[in-house]
């Protein structure tokens, strides 16, 4: 019995990819630091949340992976054949600062905390070493090692699952503020309700999974689409989109049972949560959420970096891929290796993890709502998809998620005009 059950757990596990990594990568050292200011600041008041975005994040996710299967092409060059040049370079426009001040608050956010468990090495040292490894990595390995190592990363995820049973929890509390959504109509819940759906729902995100996906399939070659592959590929995003929304749950859990109870309500970075975890919880639970941290890093920020890199070789026609060697997709890897080198520079530029995190967010919440409508109208069109278009349910679940990342659009702004 132990047997098959191993075998069945193997295939399973073989089955997952890029749905897996997407998910696991949307909580980057920037979505803990958000997820742990959520619940430092409103308790435990925000579990809910985590089985709203589930869902909204599967709903979507599984579009952009059925286009990049259907179409075994990029979302950008869907866009670049089916739409306006001019809407193309706008969401380029918004998608790059956004995505390299992400890698840069993640890098930043991962020296603090390395710094944090052995501080006679200084934050800039660690920030140097990370970005260097990182782009010796993704030069160097191929695609599927590359996958190999995001896939195996992911269980640094599992880490977050522990902590909220290393302290004393009150699990009827805890299921109620899970099941029964608490809503309070001012200007600071309002906001990390905005934030929560900014770092989950984030552009870069629809882009890797489409590209992965197609990339699979051209891996594949030759291989017809049907209801094998996409039933797998639903099952890789199902999985990859609720692992990322329980480790969410379980870091807001952490947050709000552990610092909100004290009174330590306010928490900027990654390494502030982790700090205050430790006189409170214990030195282990500082450690696994400190480790947490640069594996989520090390896990997010290629997918950051690769997402942007493909967007720009799709669009401006060059070679491209993650399994090719530098000689042969120069302008790609180079575009990699900038984002990283930029994303690196804004420590030494003084540009704080914060105010990189509010640009991030101010261009995610813009451009989510433009490129979600586009994302379903790609879905329902029978010329780009054939016989593979959304279902009713992805499309109510998608104009669900449209809705409310255009409600958390208008939200940002008006708290960006009333300061």
């Amino acid at each position: 019995m132990s047997g098959g059950f191993i075998t069945k757990a193997k295939k399973f596990f073989k089955t997952l990819g890029p749905g897996l990594i997407t998910g696991a990568s949307d909580d980057d050292p920037s979505g803990i630091a958000t997820y742990s200011q959520a619940g430092a600041q409103f308790g435990l008041t925000t579990l809910w949340t985590s089985l709203l975005t589930f869902p909204l994040m599967a709903a979507v996710q599984g579009m952009c992976a059925r286009i990049g299967i259907v179409t075994s092409q990029g979302l950008t060059v869907t866009l670049k054949k089916h739409y306006s040049k001019p809407l193309l370079y706008t969401m380029l426009l918004f998608s790059f600062p956004a995505i390299t001040l992400n890698i840069g608050a993640d890098i930043q956010g991962m020296g603090a905390v390395a710094n944090m468990v052995f501080p006679q090495v200084p934050v800039f040292v660690f920030c140097i070493s990370i970005t260097a490894i990182l782009m010796f990595v993704i030069i160097n390995f191929s695609y599927e090692k590359i996958a190999r190592i995001l896939k195996w990363l992911c269980l640094s995820l599992l880490l977050y699952i522990i902590v909220p049973f290393m302290v004393k929890q009150d699990w009827g509390l805890i299921a109620k503020h899970t099941l029964i959504p608490t809503l309070e109509f001012n200007k600071e819940f309002l906001a990390i309700i905005v934030g929560i759906l900014g770092t989950t729902i984030s552009p870069y995100l629809f882009f890797w999974q489409a590209t992965m996906e197609a990339e699979g399939m051209q891996h594949k070659k030759k291989v017809v689409v049907n209801n094998v592959i996409l039933g797998e590929m639903k099952m890789d995003v199902n999985s990859g989109m609720l692992l990322s929304n329980v480790v969410m749950f379980f870091i807001i859990l952490t947050a709000g049972s552990v610092l909100f109870p004290v009174g330590i309500t306010h928490i900027d970075t990654v390494d502030q949560a982790a700090k205050a975890l430790e006189p409170l919880a214990g030195k282990l639970t500082y450690l696994i959420f400190a480790t947490g941290v640069l594996g989520t890093g090390l896990l997010a920020i290629p997918v950051l970096a690769g997402s942007q890199s493909y967007m720009l070789a799709e669009t401006f026609g060059w070679q491209a891929g993650l399994d090719k060697k530098f000689a042969e997709a120069k302008p790609f890897y180079i575009s990699i290796i900038i984002s990283l080198i930029v994303g690196l520079s804004l420590d030494f530029m003084g540009v704080s993890p914060i105010k990189a995190l509010l640009y991030t967010a101010i261009s995610y919440g813009l451009t989510a709502p433009v490129l979600i409508a586009i994302i379903l109208h790609i879905g329902n069109n029978q010329e780009i998809m054939g016989k593979h278009t959304n279902s009713k349910l992805s499309n109510i679940l998608g104009i669900i998620t449209l809705l409310l990342m255009t409600v958390a659009a208008v939200g940002l702004i008006w708290f960006l005009i009333k300061g």
